[in-house]
C-alpha cells in the first residue's frame, strides 16, 4: 500500500514537471537577463564589479553565484569521448517553433538621421503585423523578449518525429 502511494506520488511529480513552464527572459532597459523554470529554479545573469558576468541560481530555497567566465582552479581529468548525436535540421526549427514568444519589444535608434527615416516605414509595417517595432531619433536602445516553453512540448518535438 505505500509502496504503490510513494510510487502514484513520484509518477505525479514527473507529470507535474512536464508542464512547469520554463521562461526566458531578457530586458535590456532595467538589466533583466534570466531563465527560468516555473518557480522551482531560476538562473540570473548580472554583472558584477569582480568579474564581467555572474550567475545567480536559485533553487527551491538554495541559491548560489558563481561566475561562469572564471577558469576552474582544479585540473581537468581527460574524459572517454563519446560520439556525438546529432540534431537534424528539421528537428532544431521544429524544437524552435514550441517556443512561443510572449513578448517582443524593440525600440531602436542607428545613431543616423538619414538610416532611422529609412527604416521608419518597416517598423511601422512590423509594429502593426509582427510585434512591438520602433525607432526613435533621441538615442535609445531597448530590447525586450519574454520566451516560455513547457517540457512536455520538448519532449514532443523529439519523439514523435
Amino acid at each position: 500500500m505505500i509502496l504503490t502511494v510513494v510510487i502514484l506520488l513520484v509518477v505525479l511529480l514527473a507529470l507535474g514537471l512536464l508542464f512547469v513552464p520554463i521562461q526566458i527572459f531578457i530586458d535590456t532597459d532595467t538589466g533583466k537577463y534570466y531563465a527560468g523554470l516555473g518557480g522551482l529554479a531560476k538562473a540570473s545573469f548580472e554583472s558584477d564589479e569582480k568579474e564581467l558576468l555572474r550567475v545567480r541560481l536559485k533553487v527551491l530555497f538554495y541559491e548560489h553565484c558563481f561566475y561562469p567566465l572564471t577558469k576552474p582552479s582544479k585540473p581537468t581529468k581527460s574524459k572517454k569521448t563519446k560520439p556525438k548525436r546529432r540534431i537534424k535540421f528539421r528537428q532544431m526549427v521544429r524544437l524552435l517553433k514550441s517556443f512561443e514568444v510572449k513578448r517582443f519589444a524593440l525600440d531602436m535608434d542607428t545613431g543616423d538621421y538619414v538610416v532611422n527615416a529609412k527604416m521608419y516605414p518597416i517598423f511601422v509595417f512590423l509594429n502593426q503585423y509582427v510585434a512591438s517595432f520602433h525607432i526613435n531619433f533621441e538615442n535609445h536602445n531597448r530590447l525586450v523578449v519574454d520566451i516560455r516553453n513547457r517540457p512536455y512540448r520538448i519532449l514532443k518535438t523529439f519523439i514523435n518525429h
